[in-house]
């Protein structure tokens, strides 16, 4: 029997593992670094907003200097030290807090599956994620892993989207995309044609939520447990 998809693609923060494991560990440096984590949120947000054409383009150059310009302007600060910090403390500070979290239980076996059933298995973040699956024991499970960074459009945008089915050979419509935010993964998934599944809380899964659709977007599937998505994508 065909496999209901050709490729299954996730999202990495908050979908492999839970968010609020990395968050306890990361509260001494949104603590101490409170004012640069907000102004990296308000720079994304203007990228993003800009992507989708709700606001006038931020000027030409790479990703990386556009959003170190943007954060140099919130932070009044020089744009090349504001870069050299976020890659210091965040993006390659961040990195070993991961060796301490433990993915959700049945991920690598859903991964071991869908790679014995033959179905290409991709995976995209917001951050650079290579060394986060190094540290998860993630790593080397994948057909593709991109950093939506490298296309120079955040999710929800559908670019990283279509560059990672392109990069799996496959047609978006014959993917799901895997993810745990409505805004960014389900919304963006759902634009370019593919399938979408939401990784909940339990505790948002109870049926008040569930009868509402508060939380679910307009995702095909949503699941609490690694079982569950195992048997919906290979059952």
């Amino acid at each position: 029997m065909k496999p209901r998809f050709d490729g299954v693609a996730f999202d990495l923060d908050g979908t492999l593992y839970p968010n609020y494991r990395f968050y306890m560990r990361l509260i001494p440096f949104i603590l101490k670094e409170h004012r640069l984590l907000r102004a990296l949120g308000k720079a994304r947000d203007i990228l993003r907003a800009a992507a989708s054409g709700q606001t006038p383009p931020v000027g030409e150059g790479s990703f990386y200097i556009l959003q170190a310009r943007l954060m140099g302007e919130i932070l009044h600060r020089d744009p090349k030290t504001v870069q050299e910090r976020v890659e210091r403390l965040i993006y390659r500070g961040w990195e070993p807090l991961f060796k301490q979290i433990t993915p959700y239980p049945y991920v690598k076996e859903t991964l071991l599956a869908l790679q014995e059933k033959d179905i290409k298995r991709g995976l995209l973040s917001d951050f650079p994620p290579a060394v986060k699956l190094e540290n998860l024991k993630l790593a080397g499970l994948w057909d593709r892993v991109l950093c939506s960074e490298q296309v120079g459009r955040l999710k929800p945008d559908p670019a990283p989207f279509l560059e990672l089915a392109k990069q799996l050979d496959c047609r978006a419509e014959r993917m799901l995309y895997v993810g745990n935010s409505v805004s960014y993964d389900i919304i963006g998934a759902k634009k370019v044609g593919m399938k979408a599944a939401l990784i909940v809380s339990p505790l948002l899964y109870r049926a008040p939520f569930r009868k509402q659709g508060l939380h679910y977007g307009n995702a095909d599937f949503v699941y609490t447990h690694y079982r569950q998505l195992y048997d919906y994508v290979l059952s």
